[in-house]
């Protein structure tokens, strides 16, 4: 394949801002990725590289954007994306209300194909390039997100829900069922060109103890898999728990009596931990995805950064949409909301702290840092193209960032969205670009 060069700001980091300070992030204003077979070869100087460009080579002319590696989303529910935005209702009910209905539906193996493309599509017209994704109970619904994830070549990490109890009897499993078809899906799935299978016991109050030592099994048996739950997301969510394993004396030990705590386990919100539950995440390497859009749509809490970073138990972090509770498939605007809930609490989140986590940060909670989240030789080579001069606003604004680069990134993450997203590259061939003013044209429906 013909080597393909792309040409704007480039912006990545090489550590994380807190601990390195601002000499983690590397920025060249005039740069160029040179991509072949979809991995990126060289990255740098545009006065440099462009003499070293075989004939022929075609290049992406992105002067005036920026360049950085494809955002990288660490918690979302595909199943979901037709209740996004259901109104007033807290963590519980909205499942009971709104999401338990929808997901009955992805029995239909049709219905899981087309909602698993329109998914997609949205996360790639937002640059989001890499995701870990919640299913359902059915293992059709894996299925058909792995097809699709894996026609378009994307690297996706997803599985299956395992629920066997408190929920609609059509998305209950049992113990063994789950076990079994989790075992089917990591057998066809993982590791499949860029895909990856991560066990997914949708949370302790809807699977009981026998299926927590299956989700455990699973994870010890496959150590190259990930694990994905939810943590402390409500006080009501905490109650109904402990309810549940009346010998627990926090949510955090019924994970960690059937083995799911690890450096390869996800925990999704973790908001009201108590300082024993920190120090076992931090101890067992587990990483809590701070999802801001949804903690404030449900009105669960609000994530304390500081508290995960104390150096005598510091816990890994990343940041996610959690889309449909989350509500925007944009991890800029995902930021945006993060920055809001750290305000809150007297906490600063600088601009290249939150940059850093949409990229490198996320990769290094997943532990694939060594494949995505950089623009560097032999890196993937996903990347996204944002423009800060994206609407009226914004490029009003712009103008009085004067060429700082910091500045400038802090107002994407205050005012971006999927209109910042210019285009979107998935092994350096694009996916995504965003079309002309005209063709945007918003239009409504009448009020009944």
């Amino acid at each position: 394949m013909s080597p393909r060069a792309i040409r704007g700001h480039l912006v990545d980091f090489a550590d994380d801002p807190h601990v390195a300070g601002a000499a983690a992030c590397r920025a060249v204003e005039d740069g160029i990725v040179v991509v072949q077979d979809g991995r990126i070869v060289a990255a740098g100087e545009a006065a440099e590289l462009l003499k070293t460009l075989p004939p022929g080579t075609g290049i992406d002319d992105w002067r005036g954007k920026l360049v950085l590696p494809g955002l990288i989303d660490t918690h979302i529910h595909y199943p979901q994306v037709r209740v996004i935005a259901s109104y007033g209702a807290q963590l519980l009910e909205w499942l009971e209300r709104y999401t338990f209905p929808e997901e009955t539906r992805f029995a239909d193996p049709a219905h899981a194909a087309g909602e698993a493309a329109f998914f997609l599509d949205e996360l790639l017209r937002n640059g989001t390039t890499t995701a870990v994704v919640y299913c359902t109970v059915h293992p059709g619904s894996a299925e058909a997100l792995f097809r699709e994830a894996q026609r378009r070549r994307l690297r996706l990490i997803a599985g299956k829900v395992m629920m066997d109890r408190n929920a609609p009897p059509g998305l209950l499993d049992t113990a063994e069922q789950g076990y079994a078809d989790s075992e089917a899906l990591i057998a066809r799935w993982h590791g499949v060109d860029r895909l990856g299978y991560v066990v997914t016991p949708r949370f302790a109050g809807s699977s009981s103890e026998a299926q927590l030592e299956a989700a455990g099994t699973l994870l010890r048996e496959h150590p190259g898999c990930w694990l994905q739950t939810h943590l402390s997301e409500s006080p009501g969510e905490i109650a109904a728990v402990l309810g549940s394993f009346p010998w627990a004396r926090s949510y955090t030990e019924v994970y960690d009596r059937f083995g799911i705590l690890s450096g390869r386990s996800l925990f999704g919100h973790c908001i009201h931990l108590a300082e024993d539950e920190r120090r076992r995440l931090s101890e067992t390497g587990s990483v809590a995805c701070f999802c801001p859009t949804s903690n404030l749509f449900l009105g669960s809490g609000l994530f304390d950064l500081a508290a995960t970073r104390r150096s005598d138990r510091p816990v890994r972090v990343s940041l996610a949409t959690d889309v449909g509770g989350g509500t925007s498939y944009s991890m800029l605007a995902t930021a945006g909301e993060g920055y809001k809930v750290l305000q809150l609490q007297g906490q600063s989140w600088p601009a290249l702290e939150a940059f850093y986590q949409l990229t490198l940060g996320n990769a290094r909670a997943l532990g694939l840092d060594g494949a995505i989240g950089r623009l560097a030789p032999g890196f993937e080579a996903d990347l996204v193209v944002l423009d800060p001069a994206a609407t009226p606003a914004m490029a009003h604004r712009l103008e009085r960032a004067e060429g700082d680069l910091v500045d400038t990134l802090f107002l994407l993450v205050t005012m971006g969205d999927d209109r910042a997203v210019a285009a979107t590259y998935v092994l350096g061939e694009p996916v995504h670009r965003r079309p002309p003013a005209a063709a945007r044209a918003p239009t409504c429906g009448k009020v009944s």
